[in-house]
């Protein structure tokens, strides 16, 4: 994958994982998500896994001597 691919990809996991625990706490309502325990618990692991996705496209490669 690509860097800005990857750095985009990585963005947009984080805002969908954002979104899916303010859902899962019931911060943010409109939803049948809203207030269901099991957002609240994905919704982070998806934020990790979208900053680790975004760290691993935005560090350029290093030259090996």
């Amino acid at each position: 994958m690509s860097r800005p691919v990857a750095l985009v990809v990585g963005g947009v996991l984080v805002l969908v994982g954002l979104l899916w625990t303010g859902q899962g706490l019931g911060w943010i309502g409109g939803s049948p998500m809203t207030g269901v325990t099991l957002w609240a618990v994905v919704g982070p692991v998806v934020v990790v896994a979208g900053l680790l996705l975004a760290l691993r496209g935005g560090r350029g490669r290093t030259p090996r001597a």
